[in-house]
């Protein structure tokens, strides 16, 4: 809990920094290439979040190896994460911020879960539904979860809707473990 809180914190606070300077675009595709090299390699989060490099090490590596790749202000946000001892939170700190500058854009992504490949009329008609529900142009990134047993759950942002076959059983349970027998 307390990395959402801290990535919305952070995120929020890039997002007003970005906005301030009109580098939206920049940010998107800057912080964009930040988050798959982190992804791909998390060597760059263990050495800033080594307790035996010096801090000024680790200024010094993101300053040269960033100094050609990002913009002033995001090397200096990565400096304040490594002042504030949050980098280990840099991965949910740009999932984020991604969210927000899809929602500035009008973009909401949207990820549906469902047990099986399902057809893509299935998504067709999904989307204008979520659209309308959130006022955003969605765009929908397709997962698939054999646990969920059937049914599909949609993760927006902050909010989860779940209509899986899994969900469905755990509350009857739930509704059969609280009936008095007598």
């Amino acid at each position: 809990m307390i990395a959402h809180e801290v990535a919305k914190k952070y995120a929020h606070a890039l997002l007003m920094a970005v906005m301030e300077r009109n580098l939206i675009d920049l940010a998107d595709e800057q912080m964009t290439g930040l988050r798959e090299l982190i992804r791909r390699d998390r060597s760059l989060i263990n050495f800033l979040t080594a307790p035996q490099i010096l801090e000024e090490k680790k200024y010094e590596l993101v300053r040269t190896v960033f100094s050609e790749r990002l913009e002033r202000l995001f090397i200096e946000f990565l400096i304040v994460l490594i002042d504030k001892h949050r980098v280990r939170f840099l991965p949910d700190i740009l999932d984020e911020f991604d969210q927000l500058l899809n929602v500035e854009k009008g973009v909401l992504k949207a990820t549906v879960v469902s047990a099986t490949k399902l057809d893509q009329n299935v998504y067709d008609s999904l989307k204008p539904k979520l659209e309308k529900k959130t006022g955003l142009k969605v765009e929908i990134e397709k997962k698939i979860d054999p646990a969920i047993l059937g049914g599909m759950i949609v993760i927006m942002h902050d909010e989860i809707i779940d209509g899986s076959v899994r969900h469905g059983l755990d509350m009857i349970r739930e509704k059969l473990e609280r009936v008095k027998v007598a």
